[in-house]
């Protein structure tokens, strides 16, 4: 199915795409006085805009003048989808609010200059719009960060490099016996080359390091005990990790109406996400956008009970960088820095 892209959703994508200017490419909630604008205290506001960061209790909408403002959130910000039965849309949790994202806040200002939100609205067009956005912008962030780190490395040791292969040359032409030692010196410094090469072209390479699938009980998106603990193995794991990102996905079977399933299986992803980030502190840029894929993608026969049990899950995956681990994509080892295994 073709996402429908509206106005609202084009100007949220411009809107994301101007902060993540690389002066701007961390996520926090810093707002520059000069487009920051400041909500008196006890003021109730509409604001309408896109959200260009997004931090564990806050966001930052920029509306369409170019004004940020800093939205807080808390447990009694109601977020919801416009439409559904009787204009009542979808129930979501906080973690559903995303960067890029086009919606409708309603709040009121506190002493420090922030709105409250009480309310947030936005449309299903908009919230795809902005899942997709959000799933490409955060591996590439990851990428221009750690190349940017490594192309500076390469360029220094390939300036200390010229320089010595230089020196080696004048020795080469005033002894000839020293050629030998002057080109043993050169293959080193043409393989520190090589090396640097390989590691810098396997940066946009991601591995499956661990996955596991966290199960659920019937219509039910809440964690079991035997989940918290295949989590807390997971979490434990990819907190000792370099350069790496975690992906959730979650599935049902429940129902026969594709929107119960979808939202089902949202809310079994979401699960997943709040305890990562609540029970051990793992940052949100660390963990791609969860998204909930319904009855798709079964690992098992939906006509027995056992096979029901199992595509009743989340599946959870830790994707390292090969650029980071220094493991091209061909599997061979250029350094020893690889993480322990686990």
């Amino acid at each position: 199915m073709k996402t429908k892209v509206t106005l609202r959703t084009f100007v949220a994508i411009f809107a994301l795409a101007f902060a993540l200017a690389p002066a701007a490419l961390a996520q926090d909630t810093n707002v520059s006085a000069s487009s920051r604008q400041s909500i008196s205290a006890g003021q109730k506001l509409k604001l309408k805009g896109a959200v260009v960061s997004r931090g564990a209790d806050s966001i930052i909408v920029q509306d369409y003048t170019g004004a940020q403002t800093t939205v807080l959130l808390n447990d009694r910000t109601s977020v919801k989808t416009k439409g559904g039965f009787l204009g009542g849309g979808s129930r979501l949790a906080l973690t559903s609010i995303t960067r890029g994202l086009a919606l409708e806040v309603e709040g009121v200002g506190d002493a420090s200059g922030n709105l409250v939100a009480e309310k947030i609205r936005f449309t299903d067009a908009d919230l795809r719009a902005a899942r997709t956005l959000e799933a490409n912008i955060v591996p590439v962030e990851g990428r221009v960060g750690t190349a940017e780190n490594r192309i500076g490395e390469v360029e220094q040791n390939a300036s200390r490099m010229s320089g010595q292969l230089d020196e080696l040359a004048a020795v080469s032409n005033a002894a000839a016996g020293g050629a030998v030692v002057a080109q043993e010196t050169a293959d080193r410094a043409v393989e520190g080359v090589r090396v640097a090469n390989d590691r810098i072209a396997s940066l946009d390479d991601y591995t499956a390091e661990q996955s596991i699938n966290v199960n659920f009980k019937l219509r039910s998106a809440a964690l079991s005990a035997e989940a918290k603990q295949q989590l807390d193995s997971v979490a434990e794991y990819a907190k000792n990790a370099k350069g790496f990102v975690i992906e959730v996905t979650g599935y049902a079977y429940e129902s026969k109406d594709k929107n119960v399933n979808r939202q089902l299986s949202q809310q079994r992803a979401e699960s997943v996400v709040r305890y990562l980030v609540e029970n051990h502190n793992i940052p949100l840029r660390r963990i791609l956008t969860p998204f909930g894929y319904g009855a798709k993608n079964p690992v098992a026969d939906n006509t027995t009970r056992e096979g029901r049990a199992e595509n009743r899950r989340a599946e959870v995956r830790v994707l390292v960088n090969r650029g980071v681990t220094g493991t091209p994509s061909d599997g061979t080892k250029i350094s020893a820095a690889t993480p322990n295994q686990r």
